[in-house]
């Protein structure tokens, strides 16, 4: 049997090399080698908090309203019932003059600095390189009772940052912060891998 003939195009036998199609896009080296791999943002990112003064003001309200009356109407019992609740509505009275004096908050992703606030409406927020971001993941179970799941946890070394769902507008936000978050996380050796790899997506810390 002869071989197929060169071509004018081709200086050898055999079939000529596939031809670049007008149109195709060479690979974005700028991604990440999968996929799936999460990509450090070029431009800050910055996440707004959200605050609802609805649920400090109820509180407010009926803790002062009601352990007031407990006090003053019932016997020892009701009079430790009431200042429970009168310390409650303390508390949220607190929170919501937090919130008319400090706006909510938010976190802010660049590749030279992490900002993270303390908390809602609080000053100061805690700056950090990205270097010092050891972990970052969600906790679906095993979150305190008055914070909705998920929550995102932000670890910089011993010191756990939280951010309940209920802090922001749609879980959406929430995701979008944790996707920069991993893609800033420094490489790290297959030595020290297993000790200081990120944990995964919804897999909660052992107790």
């Amino acid at each position: 049997m002869r071989s197929k003939p060169a071509s004018e195009k081709s200086p050898q036998a055999g079939d000529a090399p596939d031809p670049v199609v007008a149109g195709d896009k060479p690979a974005d080296k700028s991604r990440g080698s999968r996929p799936n791999e999460p990509v450090a943002p070029t431009t800050p990112t910055t996440i707004e908090l959200e605050v609802s003064r609805q649920r400090s003001l109820g509180w407010t309200v009926f803790g002062l309203v009601v352990g007031a009356l407990l006090i003053w109407k019932l016997g020892t019992v009701g009079v430790w019932g009431g200042v429970v609740l009168v310390a409650m509505g303390v508390y949220h009275a607190w929170n919501l003059a937090q919130t008319l004096l400090y706006p909510p908050g938010a976190i802010v992703v660049s590749e030279r600095e992490v900002s993270l606030p303390r908390g809602l409406c609080m000053p100061r927020p805690v700056k950090a390189s990205p270097k010092d971001i050891t972990a970052a993941y969600f906790l679906r179970r095993s979150v305190p009772w008055n914070h909705a799941s998920p929550v995102l946890i932000v670890e910089l070394g011993p010191k756990a940052m939280a951010f309940p769902r209920d802090w922001f507008a749609s879980e959406a936000d929430q995701r979008h912060v944790i996707h920069h978050l991993r893609a800033l996380l420094p490489k790290l050796d297959a030595s020290d891998a297993p000790a200081k790899a990120a944990k995964p997506d919804d897999v909660a810390p052992p107790a």
